[in-house]
């Protein structure tokens, strides 16, 4: 019933209020010589009225923005003693119209609907009191007054109505500016989210692949300098082998160290991205995935003439980049992954094979089992992100964050294992990525 209100607003009410009490008070009492009350309750008991009627309409002034029903309450209130007592319209009737604005602005459904209704309602009363009233008793309604009194009717209805119109009509601008602002906040929380989910997918795709070119070249100097103990100075070559391999997680180290604060500035600051990986980075990463120790064949159909979309490009890399350290992660050493890159003048086709171990496969983080496949794109009924069905999809990460960046720039993205022969079978990602519409 009571709206939450700042300390200043009640003031101002209150204050206003006073005021209006203090100028209205002097005109009412001036106002009821020769009235029919006055000769019905007396001069005391008139002035008591008078009074009263000022008190009531002040108080619904006072309390119009904290309480509207009870503003309304109050001026109904007064309007009644008003017309009981047969005293004419006087200064302190103003009030309705700041009661009905109020009903209209800052009311609920139902106090909102009152004030429509006491607005009406109140143009019928105050038509009827003046054509019948004891005040402008001159024969009441009949059919020759009748064209006066719809004049009169319709006056009403506009002056009473124009107060609470205006307050519908505030309260529509302003719950339209504040659906505007939650709009807006929504539009910036998105915005954000996005952001992080890019940050945090930048951040996977770095961090994995650093940590899994430094994870196999740990292994292999660990192994080297193993069998260099183990041979002795008969075997000087061992040596130099973990010298490379430690030389090798340096450098990636350093690499993914960089790229990391790169991100965690982006997180820091609301800037322009940074500088991202295109397609002519994409030789420093197979030469990372060689160097820890992946077998890698690589066919790329010469790029059309024109640049392709920057957008395209870090897609490219950073599906390449996935797949080559699922590949390292957990396919079987010893045997090839191939990549192949077909350009077309609409789209370029990516596809990365790796055999899988002949006891079966150790799926990527994100990966599906054997028989389902992935598809992005269009099929959005199949769990996301290759998990299992009832398993819980991260997103940002493995299968996950290669089917965002194709879906990113409108591509679509399969992934799944196929049987081979006698082996293990082999696990294969397909990309299709569109460029011919975003040149």
């Amino acid at each position: 019933m009571f709206r939450r209100l700042r300390l200043h607003q009640i003031v101002i009410d209150v204050v206003l209020a006073g005021a209006f009490f203090l100028v209205a008070a002097p005109v009412e009492l001036i106002t009821i010589a020769g009235t029919t009350s006055e000769a019905a309750v007396g001069v005391s008991g008139t002035q008591l009225a008078s009074v009263v009627i000022v008190v009531l309409f002040s108080g619904a002034l006072a309390v119009r923005r904290l309480s509207p029903a009870l503003a309304l309450g109050l001026a109904w209130a007064a309007a009644l003693l008003q017309v009981g007592l047969g005293r004419p319209p006087s200064l302190a009737d103003v009030a309705i119209f700041a009661v009905l604005y109020a009903t209209a602005a800052y009311g609920s459904a139902r106090v909102y609907w009152a004030g429509f209704g006491s607005a009406l309602g109140g143009a019928l009363v105050i038509t009827v009191y003046l054509m019948a009233g004891p005040v402008f008793a001159g024969g009441g309604l009949s059919w020759q007054t009748l064209p006066l009194a719809l004049v009169m009717l319709v006056a009403a209805v506009f002056a009473l109505g124009l107060s609470w119109t205006v307050g519908a009509l505030v309260r529509s601008a302003v719950r339209a500016r504040e659906n505007r602002a939650a709009q807006e906040r929504a539009e910036s929380e998105a915005a954000a989210e996005q952001e992080r989910v890019r940050i945090a997918r930048d951040m996977h795709d770095v961090v994995a692949h650093s940590l899994a070119v430094v994870i196999a070249q740990a292994d292999g100097a660990r192994y080297a300098l193993a069998a260099a103990q183990t041979a002795g100075p008969a075997s000087p070559a061992d040596p130099a082998l973990a010298a490379t391999a430690l030389g090798t997680i340096s450098t990636t180290a350093r690499s993914a160290l960089a790229d990391v604060r790169l991100l965690l500035t982006q997180l820091r600051h609301s800037q322009a991205a940074g500088p991202q990986p295109t397609i002519a980075d994409l030789e420093g990463l197979y030469a990372q995935v060689r160097a820890a120790g992946v077998q890698l064949r690589v066919d790329v159909d010469p790029v059309p003439p024109g640049e392709p979309p920057a957008a395209v490009q870090l897609a490219v890399y950073r599906i390449l980049q996935e797949a080559l350290t699922n590949a390292l992660r957990h396919g079987e050493a010893g045997r090839p992954v191939d990549v192949r890159l077909s350009w077309h003048p609409d789209r370029v086709d990516v596809s990365v094979r790796n055999p899988l171990p002949v006891a079966g496969p150790r799926h990527p983080a994100g990966a599906v089992q054997p028989e389902p496949r992935i598809t992005t794109g269009e099929q959005s009924g199949q769990s996301q992100g290759g998990h299992p069905q009832g398993g819980a999809p991260q997103r940002g990460h493995g299968l996950i964050g290669m089917r965002e960046r194709a879906q990113l720039v409108g591509g679509r993205l399969e992934a799944g294992a196929e049987p081979d022969a006698g082996t293990g079978g082999s696990f294969i990602v397909r990309a299709t990525l569109p460029i011919g519409g975003l040149r």
